[in-house]
C-alpha cells in the first residue's frame, strides 16, 4: 500500500496534478504540449464526455469514428512528462482509494503529437518526423531503477563519444519506440529518424541569445552524426521521458512531430495549425 504522500489525490478522489478520475480517460491517449492544442484536436472529435483542466494539464475524452480517444496536454519538458505518465498509469493500475497496485495491469497507448526543429536539410519545415528512437539529454530516466534493459546503449555510447560529451552533463540515454506502433504508421508519409529530447529550449538546443552554449558546434555535429545508417532528424523536449517511462511501466509509446523550423536552413512555418490538424486526423484514423 502506497503512502498518501506517494500517491496524492484531491478531495474529490482525483489524481493530484491531472485532476482526473480513473473513468475519465481512454486507453488511447494523444499527448500534446500546448494546452491550446487540446481544443483544436477536440474539434475533430465527437461526443466529448470529459473536459477537465488543471494548470497546464488540459484533458478531453471523446470519440472519433466509434473509437474513444483522450487528448491531454503536458506542457513543456520531461519534468512535466514525469508527472503526466506516472499519474495516467496510476489512474488505471493503482486503486486510488486504497493505494494498492492492481494485479491485472492495463497497458495504455501514448502517441505524442508535437512540434519540433529539424536538424538536417532533408527534414524541411512542414515535414513530419516519426521518432524511431528518442535520445534524452535530460537525465530523467537515471532517477528510476531498472532502466538499463530498455536502453539502446550502443547508440547513446557512440553519440556521447562523437560529441565528446562532458562529464558535467547527464549522460545521454536512448530509448526505442514501441514496435507495434511503428508498424501501425509505417505506410504514412512520415520521415523516420532519431530525435533529441533537450532539457531546455535555448542553450540545450544550441541557441544563443546573450549567453554562449557549452558547444557552439553541437547542432552541426548532430546533423552529421550517423549510427548504422540512421541519422538524427530533430529536436524536441519530451519524447525521451515518454518512451522511457512507458517502457518501464508496460505502456506503448510513439512520437510524431511536425517540423515547424529547420535549424540548418532557417526556414520557419508560422501558420502551422492546419498542418497539425492534418497530422492529428491521420493519427486519429490509425488509432
Amino acid at each position: 500500500m502506497l503512502k498518501k504522500t506517494e500517491l496524492i489525490t484531491n478531495n474529490d478522489g482525483s489524481i493530484f496534478h491531472l485532476n482526473l478520475l480513473p473513468g475519465d480517460i481512454s486507453n488511447n491517449i494523444i499527448i500534446v504540449g500546448d494546452p491550446g492544442r487540446v481544443d483544436m484536436l477536440a474539434s475533430l472529435m465527437q461526443d466529448i464526455r470529459v473536459r477537465k483542466e488543471n494548470r497546464e494539464f488540459h484533458t478531453v475524452t471523446g470519440s472519433f469514428e466509434n473509437s474513444e480517444i483522450t487528448v491531454i496536454s503536458s506542457g513543456i519538458g520531461t519534468d512535466n512528462i514525469d508527472i503526466l505518465v506516472n499519474e495516467l498509469d496510476a489512474l488505471v493500475n493503482i486503486d486510488l482509494n486504497t493505494g494498492i497496485i492492481k494485479e491485472d495491469l492495463i497497458s495504455l497507448t501514448f502517441v505524442r503529437l508535437g512540434t519540433s526543429g529539424g536538424l538536417r536539410t532533408d527534414v524541411p519545415a512542414g515535414s513530419c518526423v516519426l521518432t524511431e528512437t528518442a535520445i534524452g539529454f535530460d537525465g530523467l530516466l537515471h532517477f528510476y531503477e531498472g532502466y538499463d534493459w530498455i536502453l539502446d546503449t550502443g547508440l547513446s555510447d557512440t553519440l556521447a563519444e562523437f560529441l565528446e560529451w562532458p562529464d558535467t552533463l547527464s549522460y545521454p540515454y536512448a530509448v526505442n519506440a514501441n514496435k507495434e506502433l511503428l508498424e501501425l504508421f509505417q505506410n504514412e508519409d512520415f520521415k523516420k529518424g532519431i530525435t533529441i529530447s533537450a532539457p531546455g529550449f535555448y542553450a540545450p538546443q544550441g541557441r544563443r541569445l546573450r549567453l554562449e552554449t557549452f558547444d557552439n558546434e553541437i547542432n552541426k555535429k548532430l546533423s552529421e552524426f550517423s549510427y548504422r545508417g540512421r541519422t538524427i532528424s530533430n529536436y524536441e523536449m519530451e519524447s525521451s521521458a515518454i518512451y522511457g517511462l512507458s517502457a518501464l511501466l508496460g505502456h506503448k509509446a510513439l512520437t510524431i512531430c511536425l517540423v515547424i523550423g529547420n535549424r540548418v536552413t532557417g526556414e520557419f512555418v508560422h501558420d502551422y495549425k492546419p498542418l497539425m490538424s492534418d497530422l492529428a486526423l491521420k493519427v486519429f484514423k490509425r488509432l
